[in-house]
């Protein structure tokens, strides 16, 4: 009987050591770590799909910095609905007080003041032009808050009804930079009280079109990159020009406007890479940084 046992014992272990020459490369089992990999053992799938356990002494070596780690869940989409919108917008306008905010605005102001001295030498210029009456004139209809809001909602819904989560984050992102815009330029507005050049009204600083067209194309460039931001920075810097030749904002509106426009966009997208164009407090002033994504 203990000669039987023995020999059954010898055929199993041959059995199963010419069958590991034939199989697929070691596998961990699922589920253990790196660590763990001495202790459990290696498994092995035979031709027939079935598992076999082999002992440590058994197992050959493993490196466990080549051992795989399983596979976690896919990435959940972000939630892109009304709730989620609204939900996201409050948490952005308590996340506006900031030190990069603070920076930005003092970057923004200093260069307001500096232009401020030629405020009426520009205004007279522009005005005086038919030229750039004519070039700039579509942009007092393009730079509406309700022409962006109609085109960021368009790209809002396109997604919802496509089920496609990117395209309506980039909508609700557009929203609510628009949103978070128009707030900080309407307070601004009816807190500075300054007189628009042709007189219409005390509504002129800082320039709601330069604000919210900036906010739209710095809240495109988180989703696009530079490639696909440029082309909206350009239309934002025309349509803040444009409000110059109109009589209804001096230059330091429109420096100003798009600097609230870029703290917008900003605010609403600060989740996610890095800003590659930062501003920081330093002593004496506040410092435009650059820094060049490394390849």
């Amino acid at each position: 009987m203990t000669r039987f046992v023995c020999a059954a014992l010898f055929l199993l272990a041959f059995a199963g050591s010419v069958e590991a020459q034939t199989l697929e490369p070691d596998r961990p089992a699922f589920g253990a770590s790196a660590t763990d990999v001495s202790a459990v053992g290696v498994l092995r799938e035979s031709r027939s799909g079935e598992w076999t356990l082999l002992a440590p002494e058994l197992a050959p070596a493993v490196d466990a910095a080549q051992v795989p780690q399983p596979a976690g869940p896919p990435p959940t989409p972000p939630h892109t609905g009304v709730h989620a919108l609204l939900r996201d917008l409050v948490s952005d306008v308590a996340h506006l007080p900031s030190t990069e905010n603070l920076a930005w605005a003092g970057v923004g102001g200093a260069l307001a003041l500096a232009v401020h001295p030629a405020d009426h030498r520009v205004n007279r210029a522009m005005v005086d032009s038919s030229v750039a009456h004519d070039v700039f004139k579509p942009g007092a209809i393009m730079g509406q808050s309700y022409t962006l809001f109609a085109l960021s909602g368009a790209v809002f819904v396109t997604g919802r009804v496509r089920h496609q989560p990117k395209v309506s984050h980039v909508g609700m992102d557009l929203i609510q930079a628009l949103v978070i815009s128009e707030g900080i330029t309407q307070g601004l507005k009816y807190a500075s009280r300054r007189d628009r050049p042709d007189g219409s009204g005390k509504t002129s600083f800082p320039s709601g079109h330069a604000a919210d067209t900036f906010a739209f194309a710095t809240a495109l460039e988180r989703h696009l990159g530079w490639k696909g931001a440029v082309p909206a920075f350009v239309f934002s810097s025309y349509v803040a020009i444009s409000r110059l030749p109109a009589n209804r904002h001096w230059l330091s509106d429109a420096v100003f406007g798009s600097t609230v426009g870029i703290i917008a966009g900003r605010t609403v997208t600060r989740h996610g890479r890095p800003y590659p164009v930062t501003a920081a407090i330093v002593p004496g002033g506040v410092a435009i940084v650059y820094q060049r994504a490394s390849s």
